[in-house]
Order: structure tokens, then C-alpha cells, then sequence
């Protein structure tokens, strides 16, 4: 599977499954930033904090841009996500992974909440 097929499939088993699934694709001094609680959280601290925002039905993603130089790649793209009795979730969000002796581990995300897709306006 190439690098950036890997790193997709990660990230969105990341917003399915939760802690259990990220604890061991997670840099021991990664650095989250989460909105609801606003928080800046770190390593085990900040995959924890992806527990309390587990158990999403569904994620889609859109508008997705990958970035690969030497041993860091950054995903940037636009998620609507699901849970249920709970309004859909928008937002923008960033990702950048190390590639650390042939282990790719998560080392920064961060949400930004945004509008639905369908509602922005176009860029001027």
C-alpha cells in the first residue's frame, strides 16, 4: 500500500475506532488540539481525549491534500462526521505524521469547526 493510501486509512480509523485503535500510532510527545473542550493535549493525554470523541458512525472526508517530504507527511482536508443523537460534526482539520524507523506515528492534529461544505461560500 503506498505511503499516502496508509496514512489515509489511518486517519479515518482514527475518527471510527478511537483510543483503542490510535494508542500505538501515536507519538509518546504528540501534540492535538481539539475544540469541544478547547484544549491543547499531548501524547497519551491527547489520543485519550480522542476516547471522549470516539464512536463516530460515520466520517467523510473531503477537499484532501497530502504532503510527503523525506519522513514527514501532512494531511490537511475538510470532515463531516457522525455520531449518533448528535448534529453532524464539521471541520477543518491537519495532521502531520513521522515516519519514524519505518513506523508512521501521529505527531500533531488539530480541528478547526467549519460550516458545512455545502453551505460556504465560494472563495472570492
Amino acid at each position: 500500500m503506498k505511503t499516502e493510501d496508509q496514512l489515509w486509512a489511518t486517519e479515518e480509523r482514527l475518527w471510527l475506532n478511537g483510543f483503542d485503535s490510535a494508542h500505538s500510532e501515536i507519538s509518546d510527545d504528540a501534540v492535538m488540539i481539539f475544540p469541544y473542550p478547547s484544549k491543547i493535549q499531548r501524547g497519551t493525554t491527547g489520543a485519550q481525549g480522542m476516547a471522549n470523541n470516539a464512536g463516530w458512525r460515520t466520517v467523510r472526508m473531503s477537499d484532501r491534500h497530502f504532503n510527503l517530504k523525506s519522513e514527514i507527511a501532512v494531511l490537511a482536508y475538510r470532515v463531516s462526521a457522525e455520531r449518533p443523537n448528535a448534529p453532524i460534526y464539521h471541520a477543518l482539520c491537519a495532521s502531520t505524521y513521522l515516519d519514524d524507523a519505518g513506523v508512521w506515528k501521529l505527531v500533531s492534529h488539530q480541528q478547526t469547526p467549519a460550516e458545512d461544505e455545502t453551505l460556504a461560500q465560494p472563495e472570492l
